[in-house]
């Protein structure tokens, strides 16, 4: 008869009593399912992350009006230095994931910058209403901010990337944390969590770029950025309320560190052959990985030069205790192998974040040519994007409820379809999206010509027209973007998931900068002999739909790109059990391993 002996209430408890995948509750005790993670938990995380999105859309999506209205900053130097704080808001994730999976682990690295982001946010809320704090501004004259003012307004905003490095790429994978990965229902469960994550972000977004845009217009932006503090402070007390249902992951120690013993270790023994049984190759005999939070990973022949590294030399025998710098075990190495085969599946993702950046660049170009009223009411061109968020909101759950089941019937897999087969959907979507843009923009133009309407501000053409291109945006998202987010925390090593994460964010980042390069390329070559270019300021006598040619094209490679890279790689297979090192109040040593079973 086998059973668990549960630390928590000191009694014998059925073994499935407890998640198998090495989750601890917040008292460090093995996670009861029956008390913690899966849907009881996740409504905090959802929650935390909708008031999140709320107050970083709320504040930035009008950020560039501030600069140059608020802060008197020329439109060149507006957009530089709102391009500088969003990519920099894209790279601090790779240190919150750093901090979270070698150190503090998920739960504290989002409750520590979620902090730091409340500060950082307060103090933009201060340096838009207090005088002194806020820039001079003066009924018909422009607003005049001092060297002090611009250094609070800009420290704040810079507090606010150092937060939101820190929740970015813990969030998601945070809440994937809370359903067991050796428990199939709770697995199936799982894939509807990104789902509804990413529904999340979009009602944040929603209410940010509808509401909050209006407030900030109309009521100032004191309220405009007082609101999403007092969101970002919803969050973080969302969060928290839910600390008793969560299920964490211990950290496994600098990820960063692992990674340069296998190279260390397999470039030291180049000259060594590797043994014809691979089973020879070095692993710890324990069920358990020795990488706290980690299971053993199934030895694969890619990159075999590698597993030198997990050779066993005489030397290395006569060695009392195992050096990792010269000897790694299978799943260490393969962990490395694992980083290295994401690594081309992330490159893919820069094109489609290229084609993904232009709702806020080149579409609101096109629309401000666009007839922008409605009866009385102007329409920011920047407005339409509700329809990318809109197309997202609905796609979610027809996903999830409709497609998902349905696909499941044909090829049954739980998923529906692959992980890949799912990314790979949205970038065919992003190709058509860019072909809609151009098709539209030759039309356009076309009246442009046919009326002599060259010098018209607002041509008389509709910018609803545009809600197509915005649509099949939002829906190749729910596709692409989602799937890379339960991509990468599934074939990540269980240890390095966030950083993982904060990797598929680095491609937003990536791609607003290719966009940033292809423009500069494009306007130097299309303005040699004094031609106005394909973007020119007048975009009437320009040939925008070109540069939605050139991202479709370069979209068709990558996808091409992908579908080879996709046929070549293989998904992970873990086995066995993750260790789970519990904190031992009784034991002056410090941590022990807790056996969950024993046979009576």
């Amino acid at each position: 008869m086998t059973e668990a002996v549960d630390l928590s209430y000191n009694k014998i408890a059925p073994e499935d009593v407890y998640t198998k995948d090495g989750t601890l509750d917040y008292k460090n005790n093995p996670a009861n399912k029956n008390i913690t993670g899966t849907w009881k938990a996740c409504p905090y995380i959802l929650g935390n992350e909708c008031c999140e999105r709320l107050a970083y859309y709320g504040m930035s999506t009008n950020l560039l009006l501030y600069f140059k209205n608020n802060l008197h900053q020329h439109s060149a130097t507006a957009s530089r230095n709102l391009s500088n704080w969003s990519g920099t808001c894209y790279i601090t994730p790779l240190i919150g994931a750093f901090i979270a999976d070698a150190f503090l682990g998920r739960y504290w690295t989002i409750a520590i910058f979620s902090i730091i982001y409340v500060i950082g946010m307060t103090l933009l809320t201060l340096s838009a209403t207090v005088s002194g704090l806020k820039p001079t501004c003066v009924s018909k004259t422009p607003c005049h901010a001092t060297d002090t003012q611009l250094t609070v307004t800009f420290l704040a905003l810079y507090i606010v990337a150092l937060g939101t490095g820190g929740i970015k790429p813990c969030v998601s994978s945070y809440g994937a944390d809370q359903f067991d990965d050796a428990d199939e229902k709770e697995k199936k469960q799982k894939a509807s969590f990104f789902n509804w994550f990413y529904f999340s972000i979009n009602i944040g977004a929603l209410i940010a770029s509808s509401v909050l845009v209006w407030i900030q217009d109309n009521k100032g932006w004191g309220w405009g950025f007082g609101i999403p503090a007092v969101a970002m402070a919803i969050a973080v007390g969302l969060f928290f309320s839910g600390t008793r249902l969560y299920r964490n992951q211990k950290p496994g120690g600098s990820p960063l560190t692992r990674i340069c013993q296998v190279i260390v270790a397999s470039w030291n023994k180049r000259q060594v052959n590797l043994p014809a049984d691979k089973s020879a190759l070095y692993e710890i005999a324990d069920n358990e990985s020795a990488i706290v939070g980690s299971r053993k990973v199934e030895h694969t022949r890619d990159f075999s030069f590698l597993d030198k590294a997990a050779v066993q030399t005489d030397a290395d025998r006569r060695e009392e205790s195992v050096d990792p710098w010269k000897l790694c075990t299978v799943t260490q190495v393969e962990e490395f192998k694992s980083i290295i085969k994401l690594l081309p599946i992330w490159a893919t993702g820069i094109i489609f974040a290229t084609v993904y950046g232009q709702i806020s660049n080149l579409f609101v170009l096109q629309g401000s040519y666009m007839d922008i009223f409605l009866n009385d009411f102007k329409i920011p061109p920047a407005a339409l994007s509700i329809f990318d968020t809109l197309s997202v909101i609905f796609w979610v759950p027809v996903y999830d409820r409709i497609l998902v089941p349905v696909a499941r019937k044909y090829t049954g897999n739980k998923l529906g379809i692959t992980q890949l087969q799912r990314m790979g959907t949205g970038l065919v979507i992003s190709i058509f999206a860019m072909l809609v843009a151009g098709i539209l923009e030759v039309v356009r133009l076309g009246i442009v010509k046919r009326n002599n309407y060259y010098d018209y501000a607002n041509m008389p053409m509709s910018i609803f027209w545009q809600v197509p291109q915005y649509f099949l945006i939002g829906c190749a998202e729910v596709f692409t973007f989602i799937g890379q987010l339960e991509f990468f925390y599934e074939q990540a090593p269980d240890s390095m998931r966030s950083l993982c994460s904060a990797l598929q964010l680095t491609t937003v980042a990536l791609g607003s900068y290719l966009s940033s390069l292809l423009v500069t390329i494009v306007t130097n070559i299309t303005t040699k002999g004094g031609k106005p270019g394909w973007i020119p300021d007048n975009l009437n006598r320009g040939q925008l739909q070109n540069f939605f040619w050139l991202l479709a094209i370069l979209s068709v490679l990558n996808f091409g790109a992908f579908l080879f890279i996709s046929t070549w790689y293989t998904y992970k297979k873990p086995v066995g059990t993750i260790s789970r090192k519990l904190k031992d109040d009784d034991m002056s040593s410090g941590y022990h391993t807790v056996e969950l079973s024993r046979t009576q």
